[in-house]
């Protein structure tokens, strides 16, 4: 079973994430950020991954960074902790996701070796509570602590709300592809480890 829970103690936030890589799609996210809660069960259930968030303590009434930031932390840890060894998995996973005007691109190498590459312009500075600034951020977050090499792209589209969460949908659709598990338990390289 590849599932980890992992936790995050500061004395700014209290989070504690789960995650079933072979699960369903089940979610159970409560982060206090509602675009957050969002884009995380588009996630989950795109990538068809159980899922639990749970923000205990957070600084919201400075603004919603180290909530978004520390989300991503402990997500990146928790997969990583759920891939084990990495052995026997396609290692590799892209997607073009379109959300109605917008279409965005996500490529992903279960490598051992953290690297983000990020681009889209937001237009606007907020959705709801959540800094659309912090997106770049939240991933880069994920990937270095999950020790993955992620890129992610905005081709186009007017709706900041659309372009992101295109982004998080191909981010899990890229994720389903990498996390599969092969026939040969061996690591995809040519080093023979991961």
């Amino acid at each position: 079973m590849r599932k980890a829970s992992e936790e995050r103690r500061t004395r700014e936030t209290e989070i504690c994430v789960s995650i079933d890589l072979d699960g369903s799609g089940k979610t159970n996210i409560a982060t206090g950020v509602g675009f957050l809660d969002h884009m995380l069960h588009s996630f989950a259930v795109h990538g068809r991954f159980d899922l639990e968030v749970a923000v205990e303590k957070s600084d919201l009434e400075i603004d919603c960074h180290h909530t978004v930031e520390d989300t991503g932390i402990v997500l990146g840890k928790a997969i990583g902790k759920a891939l084990g060894d990495k052995a026997g998995i396609a290692r590799f996973g892209s997607a073009y996701i379109p959300m109605d005007e917008a279409l965005s691109f996500a490529a992903v190498d279960i490598s051992g070796r953290p690297f983000l590459v990020y681009d889209n312009v937001h237009k606007n500075e907020m959705i709801g509570n959540y800094e659309t600034d912090m997106t770049e951020e939240f991933f880069r977050a994920v990937a270095f602590n999950a020790g993955l090499t992620l890129h992610l792209r905005s081709l186009y589209g007017a709706n900041d709300h659309h372009r992101i969460e295109a982004m998080f949908k191909a981010f899990a659709y890229a994720m389903a592809a990498a996390v599969k598990k092969l026939d040969s338990g061996a690591p995809v390289s040519t080093k023979g480890v991961l």
